[in-house]
């Protein structure tokens, strides 16, 4: 048995509250976690998704984004993306000097949403999957995403959140055009 992950607990302002609970504990009134997740796409606008394992708790064998997780104990938003998308995938890099694209709230906290293109991207063989986490892992287009969504096949976000991730990627932060 694996021993508890612990998680800073914030304020709705974000600002620490000096206390740390395990994951998955009660939150009280006023109290949020953050948790993380990073979109890579490749020159030609695919997106890598990975495949939960059939033994996780939420949303088993269904398909994701690229990766997330929550941000641990003493972790900021960039630390705990690179650190989540090492053990998931075994890719390694550099979030210094990057801003997630959107932060979404939901009912117990901040998800710190990060697009991120790479110019030469992996083949898939070359991932390195976590046994325990990831099941497979593959490039698609949004029309392909969109489909698999529509199958019940990836996780249950709105259609128009994913449409927004895939508008997003390769566009100046923000939500106006230049």
């Amino acid at each position: 048995m694996r021993p508890p992950e612990y998680v800073d607990v914030v304020d709705e302002q974000r600002r620490p509250l000096g206390k740390t609970v395990p994951r998955g504990a009660a939150l009280g009134p006023g109290e949020y976690l953050t948790v993380v997740h990073v979109c890579i796409f490749d020159p030609q606008g695919r997106m890598l998704i990975q495949r939960r394992q059939s033994c996780k708790e939420e949303y088993p064998d269904l398909w994701d984004l690229t990766a997330g997780g929550g941000v641990r104990a003493g972790e900021d938003s960039r630390t705990a993306i690179r650190r989540e998308l090492l053990e998931e995938l075994g890719l390694d890099l550099d979030f210094s000097g990057l801003r997630p694209y959107l932060t979404v709230n939901f009912d117990d906290g901040f998800d710190d949403i990060y697009l991120v293109e790479l110019p030469d991207p992996p083949d898939i063989a070359s991932l390195h999957l976590q046994p325990s986490e990831v099941r497979d892992a593959r490039w698609v287009d949004r029309p392909t995403a969109e489909a698999m969504l529509d199958d019940g096949a990836f996780a249950p976000f709105y259609r128009d959140f994913l449409g927004l991730l895939f508008a997003m990627e390769g566009r100046p932060m923000g939500f106006l055009r230049p």
